[in-house]
């Protein structure tokens, strides 16, 4: 069994294949090829708001269980938050093949998943780009959009500037122009794609964005929290990666159907609009919180077979 590193998990996963994997693992989904069961919760009683989360899946030749352990108080300890691994296995033998690094896994699924929603869906995916926040996510899909899209331009804000500052460092060795914004207003009237991947609970952009502009949401995972306002909502076209998922965990989504200016009726499913040839014309805004099928995605692009 190979134990990979987080390097050698990322040198497995990169972005543009990544998203040709999840896209076929999406399209799957209605055929019964892929399954996936909800995801195991256990609260941690040695420590109060830990949890552990326990993600199987699997198709006709491998399965996968992600596992993940979130210790809010670790930042304090100076210890990572969120640790995980992936374990990879022949579906047939129960043979173990690999073991993924469960951090790197997250990150450059989800940074993938934002991308093929935006190279299938946004009215203007070859548009500068603003990224809000500057954590692991945002570094990830900084990444993503430049292999994937060929982005140019990337506006960066966040709360603490040094971070917005370390990250457009990135950028330029990326090749891509970079510039720190006090706040996204500054840059919404030249940007037509947007990443939130912070962990306000609170709106970070304003209800108006430029028409056409794609916004993928992806820092807000539960109920209560929200980084888009339900008046951005209530104007755009709503996709999510899955709408149970989205219906228990979009805080952006559930928010807004409290304030009255969503129904979950409007909203996708990514399957469905990948099979809908017509690109929308108006905002796009992509929902993701995440499902063990895209973690199943990355073990079949990391063995590939």
């Amino acid at each position: 069994m190979e134990v990979l590193t987080a390097r050698e998990t990322a040198a497995r996963l990169p972005y543009a294949a990544l998203a040709d994997a999840i896209r076929e693992v999406a399209l799957a989904r209605s055929s019964g090829s892929v399954q996936a069961p909800p995801r195991i919760a256990l609260p941690l009683r040695a420590k109060p708001g830990a949890v552990l989360l326990v993600m199987p899946a699997s198709d006709a030749e491998i399965a996968i269980t992600k596992l993940v352990t979130v210790h809010p108080d670790n930042a304090g300890h100076n210890l990572p938050t969120i640790q995980g691994e992936v374990v990879v296995m022949e579906a047939e033998t129960g043979t173990r093949l690999g073991l993924l690094d469960g951090a790197t896994v997250t990150a450059r699924r989800t940074a993938a998943l934002s991308l093929l929603a935006a190279r299938e869906l946004a009215p203007r995916p070859d548009a500068p780009l603003l990224i809000v926040g500057a954590g692991a996510q945002a570094r990830s899909h900084l990444e993503a959009f430049a292999e994937g899209l060929g982005v140019s331009k990337v506006f960066l804000t966040s709360r603490t500037r040094e971070r917005a500052e370390a990250l457009a460092a990135r950028a330029r060795e990326l090749g891509v122009e970079a510039a720190v914004a006090e706040s996204p207003e500054e840059a919404l009237s030249e940007v037509g794609l947007i990443v939130t991947a912070t962990t306000s609970r609170e709106p970070v952009l304003p209800e108006g964005v430029r028409d056409g502009t794609f916004v993928a949401a992806v820092g807000s995972f539960e109920p209560e929290a929200a980084e888009l306002p339900p008046g951005l909502i209530s104007g755009s076209t709503v996709v999510v990666d899955t709408i149970e998922g989205a219906k228990e965990e979009a805080g952006d989504l559930i928010r807004a159907e409290q304030a009255g200016a969503f129904s979950w009726s409007d909203a996708t499913s990514l399957e469905d609009a990948l099979r809908d040839e017509a690109r929308p014309t108006g905002t796009v805004v992509f929902e993701s919180v995440g499902h063990a099928l895209w973690d199943l995605a990355a073990a079949r692009a990391a063995f590939a077979r």
